[in-house]
């Protein structure tokens, strides 16, 4: 069987590095998806590439700045695509076309505003094509419950970018919280600096918050450390003023604090504690584009980890001392000029969506199977989306916020 072809549906700086009309100045200046997506069809695991935005006239600059940096970087790798809409055309509805274009079982990504995310996989999944959504995979419980629903009716895939799963160390450290006794208490912090402002003015506190953008990480692995817990209760809290100086809309949050009760799904007296922080305000020159770290205690033990900080760091006369994250994405070349960052954990999150796809176009492996699996499914972050909707519920209303669950049936109250 084929390799699937993959639409990336977005063309901003996770896609391409592409933002403003140049590289991006944050640590993604060639993105993940199109680099990781141009190498995995180098070594055959996907077939037909394109792109979809809103603008088409963004695509000359695109495809310049990738030959620039990506093609002559690495050995003249292929960065082709089709791409919609037409390089003189603008269409916010031009991924529906792109879509179209794709035989079933085929594969999209979606790296978009938050709001985004449901109208387009819901009308790739309708269409049997497998989705790979970043995260948050939506904003509302209910549209995710409906992309669940769509998803196992139409027999595709759905797989929500959650890579710090993959990161090896929070990776063992999720095995080892699992023989550390009972949940009691996780604490998690994640910023990134000022700078991402400006690249995010177009929807940040119009569209969405930083809860859904960083809060969703930690939540994502505090849920797959502890799944026979279940969250019942939300409290967030916000601080505001920065992102106003900085000219965002009135509504942004500098930093969103989100506190959680969870409870043990199979002894109820048993109470645990979440309690996770984000931030876009970070000093500009902090050294790391994104701190992150978490605290996670059981009642037989506890884990520490700080990410921000990877033994690495290299200092230059503009820019000062920063600290690399090699591991995320490693963009320096091999010894034959080949791009060398498949043992990245974001490049491993693409590649086990892919080789999922595969599978299941092949009969091999069923949906089921999949989500019996430790992977960021539709199934296996229902929680994360409900706290992180708890959450912007709790701060729109200034109240605490209650999640129900009983089987398969979720709602707030």
């Amino acid at each position: 069987m084929a390799p699937p072809s993959v639409l990336m549906v977005g063309t901003g700086e996770y896609t391409t590095g592409y933002v403003g009309g140049t590289a991006s100045t944050s640590d993604k200046k060639v993105g993940v998806v199109g680099l990781t997506l141009f190498d995995l069809r180098r070594r055959g695991k996907v077939g037909n590439l394109s792109m979809v935005g809103v603008s088409g006239r963004k695509f000359p600059g695109i495809r310049s700045h990738l030959q620039k940096n990506i093609s002559e970087v690495y050995n003249g790798l292929d960065v082709s695509f089709t791409s919609y809409p037409a390089d003189d055309q603008t269409d916010p509805d031009a991924y529906k076309a792109a879509i179209d274009a794709l035989e079933p079982g085929s594969a999209i990504t979606i790296f978009t505003p938050d709001p985004t995310h449901f109208p387009i996989a819901l009308y790739a999944i309708q269409r049997k094509i497998h989705v790979l959504i970043t995260k948050p995979a939506t904003q509302l419980l209910s549209d995710h419950l409906t992309l669940l629903e769509e998803a196992h009716k139409h027999g595709v895939f759905v797989f929500i970018e959650h890579h710090k799963r993959f990161d090896p160390a929070y990776s063992d450290a999720r095995a080892k919280a699992r023989n550390l006794g009972d949940f009691n208490y996780f604490y998690s912090y994640m910023s990134q600096p000022k700078s991402q402002l400006e690249t995010f003015k177009a929807w940040a506190g119009k569209d969405s918050d930083i809860s859904y953008y960083l809060n969703s990480h930690h939540i994502d692995i505090n849920e797959s450390m502890v799944p026979e817990y279940a969250p019942v209760k939300v409290t967030a809290s916000a601080s505001k003023g920065t992102a106003l100086d900085l000219g965002c809309v009135n509504e942004t949050e500098d930093t969103i604090t989100l506190l959680v009760e969870w409870r043990k799904k199979s002894d109820p007296s048993r109470v645990a504690t979440g309690v996770y922080t984000a931030s876009w305000t970070a000093p500009q020159r902090a050294g790391v584009h994104s701190n992150q770290y978490f605290h996670y205690m059981g009642s037989k033990g506890e884990v520490r980890i700080n990410q921000a900080k990877r033994g690495y760091d290299v200092t230059e006369d503009e820019q000062g001392l920063i600290w690399v994250n090699p591991f995320y994405m490693r963009y320096a070349p091999n010894e034959d000029g080949n791009f060398s960052g498949q043992t990245g954990y974001g490049y491993i999150s693409f590649e086990k969506f892919i080789d999922a796809v595969t599978a299941v176009n092949e009969g091999r492996v069923t949906l089921d199977q999949l989500d019996a699996r430790p992977l960021p499914t539709l199934k296996n972050t229902i929680a994360t989306t409900a706290i992180l909707h708890a959450g912007r519920v709790s701060l729109d209303e200034r109240r605490p916020v209650e999640i129900v669950n009983e089987g398969d049936k979720w709602e707030l109250k």
